[in-house]
């Protein structure tokens, strides 16, 4: 087996352990709009997103693809602020066309992290999107900081077996 670095690990056990991110999409002035999403990684190693068709983000996703997507440690007593871990991702959504294979797969992931979701993916306001990550900024602590190409995060979201 392969050696795999320790912020790769670091980076998969936060992604693992947290189950939101902060989402980053344009308005269509051009003005950020930042909203809270719960996401899942797909087998695909892209993040799956599930949204409503009423709000904001999603209607942003539909006229601008690019994003941005932070997950972050959380806040303990004590600890500086400061050397939380986090990642930023950085990538294009894609909205899923339902009852196809990716799609299929993707709800399949979504729902193994959030079982309760299952009724609103019956919803018809509601789709799925897949976020391709095309690079990624990650914090690990003070001194502990890496920019990774499309392929560096697309192999620390594989999920190994």
């Amino acid at each position: 087996m392969a050696h795999e670095p320790r912020l790769t690990k670091e980076l998969r056990k936060l992604l693992q352990a947290h189950r939101i991110a902060a989402l980053g999409t344009s308005n269509p002035d051009g003005t950020p709009f930042v909203s809270m999403v719960p996401y899942a990684i797909g087998p695909d190693a892209r993040i799956v997103i599930h949204v409503s068709g009423l709000a904001s983000h999603t209607r942003n996703l539909q006229t601008s693809p690019q994003v941005s997507l932070l997950v972050m440690q959380s806040e303990m007593p004590g600890e500086p602020v400061h050397a939380l871990h986090r990642i930023t991702l950085l990538g294009q959504a894609v909205p899923l066309q339902p009852e196809t294979l990716v799609w299929t797969l993707a709800r399949n992931a979504y729902l193994q992290r959030f079982p309760e979701a299952e009724p609103m993916t019956q919803l018809g306001d509601f789709c799925f999107f897949a976020i391709h990550v095309t690079s990624a900024n990650q914090v690990a602590g003070f001194g502990a900081a890496r920019t990774l190409d499309e392929q560096a995060i697309t192999e620390a979201l594989h999920v190994p077996h």
